[in-house]
């Protein structure tokens, strides 16, 4: 089943009433991506730095979340989901308000975004979804090239992001989110 037919612009209601076997993202009520499976090296990326992040914060208040899930990027508790029109489904994210972790979905932005790219994705993470998060305020998001062997980080500052460096495969990076926190790439990114 997709989205009803006839419509330009949807909302969270609309996706919803879907079904849990369909997924799609949308920006401003435009679907910007529907997906097909992720490939073996972008999933083995993700799940790589799902587990770095998932040791990280074990015993911590913040969580990481790998997808699907669906975050509402502007939404708040009391947000109907008629007049929720931006839900993105992130690579990984790390959520550090409990209040924010809804029964079915991420309420709001996220404190740290990473997005994994593929052909099919690339433009969108790279603009749509940049621009996104940060005029929604996630504070920390990165930009993962699996076949470059390649992590951009950019941070918000004030209302914008600045770029805080890109690393490569044989780079340990500091997540600008934990200080304490180095991951050394060689683990993430296999030849």
């Amino acid at each position: 089943m997709g989205m009803p037919e006839g419509k330009q612009r949807y909302t969270y209601s609309d996706y919803v009433g879907m079904g849990e076997e369909f997924f799609c993202e949308a920006i401003e009520g435009i679907v910007i991506g529907m997906s097909p499976s992720p490939t073996p090296k972008h999933q083995d990326v993700v799940d790589e730095l799902t587990a770095e992040f998932k040791m990280y914060l074990r015993g911590k208040e913040c969580k990481a979340f790998s997808s699907p899930i669906d975050v509402c990027l502007f939404a708040e508790k009391e947000t109907k989901l008629d007049d929720i029109k931006d839900w993105v489904q992130p690579d990984l994210m790390v959520v550090c308000d409990k209040d924010k972790i809804g029964e079915k979905y991420i309420i709001g932005a996220p404190d740290l975004v990473i997005e994994v790219l593929s052909p099919s994705t690339a433009r969108n993470d790279r603009l749509v979804k940049f621009n996104s998060y940060e005029k929604a305020g996630v504070k920390e998001y990165w930009i993962v090239d699996p076949y470059n062997m390649s992590v951009e980080i950019y941070g918000l500052t004030g209302k914008n992001y600045r770029k805080l460096g890109v690393f490569g495969k044989n780079d340990i990076l500091t997540v600008d989110t934990f200080k304490d926190f180095q991951i050394d790439l060689k683990n993430i990114f296999k030849e």
